[in-house]
């Protein structure tokens, strides 16, 4: 059960930020609406929320899963892949300071968070643009401290692992179809989200909630019909920046 999450506001210049989609500019306005009413699906859950002033120096820095991999008893703070979001990580240090015993991925790693996923005691880590063997290797060393279980997989065709897949719970994995076949996956259960509904691959699992992007109604009833309670939500405005609904949270 995640008791806390961390958020951080879009900024003015989110609309500066970083995307390889091209779905047109986000419009500022209506971010905030959406960030605002994620933030009230969070509380929803159960969630007490830390909420980060906007950084305009940082147009992604709403994305702050990238900065960090956090569980209930210790954080790694991560190196982002792309250098131009290095420094976004250093408030997220701070805050998390009083918390969590904490630990570091150092140069020449990198590693964004929105590559790993945390799957009960394994660890998967994405080898991405964004996260290097060495980052995934660092984050290995970590992890087995405490008794996890780490396994890397090659990303192809997409920004993060987890823009395509992600852990339902109770053995349960919401996937796209690239990911179906995998050996390390075999043990799952796995529901394919449709190709015209890749967006929806990620959704996130808070406590007793699946919160889903609104529009994606196959990918909705499939994850209804294990047995979740739905939160629906519009991602538009971070669509178009290539965020998705974990992105936008650090859960712990």
């Amino acid at each position: 059960m995640f008791t806390k999450a961390i958020v951080r506001k879009p900024a003015s210049t989110y609309a500066n930020g970083i995307t390889t989609s091209d779905l047109g500019k986000p419009d500022i306005n209506l971010a905030l609406k959406q960030h605002e009413a994620y933030c009230e699906a969070l509380i929803k859950c159960g969630l007490e929320l830390i909420i980060l002033d906007a950084d305009p120096n940082f147009p992604d820095s709403c994305f702050v899963e990238d900065t960090a991999v956090v569980t209930k008893d210790f954080g790694i703070i991560t190196r982002p892949g792309d250098k131009r979001r290095l420094g976004e990580e250093i408030e997220i240090k701070k805050v998390l300071e009083p918390l969590l015993k904490l630990h570091y991925i150092e140069e020449p790693g990198t590693l964004d968070g929105g590559d790993i996923m945390q799957a009960d005691n394994k660890f998967y880590i994405g080898i991405s643009d964004r996260t290097n063997n060495e980052g995934s290797r660092q984050l290995s060393n970590i992890l087995s401290k405490y008794n996890y279980e780490a396994i890397s997989i090659t990303v192809k065709d997409i920004l993060h692992f987890k823009t395509g897949i992600n852990y339902l719970g109770e053995n349960n994995l919401l996937v796209q179809k690239s990911f179906f076949d995998l050996p390390d996956l075999k043990n799952y259960n796995k529901t394919i989200v449709k190709s015209t509904e890749n967006y929806a691959a990620n959704s996130l699992r808070i406590n007793n909630c699946v919160i889903v992007p609104k529009g994606f109604p196959e990918t909705k009833s499939n994850i209804e019909k294990l047995g979740y309670k739905i939160i629906e939500l519009e991602m538009s405005e971070f669509q178009k920046m290539d965020g998705g609904l974990s992105c936008l949270s650090l859960r712990f």
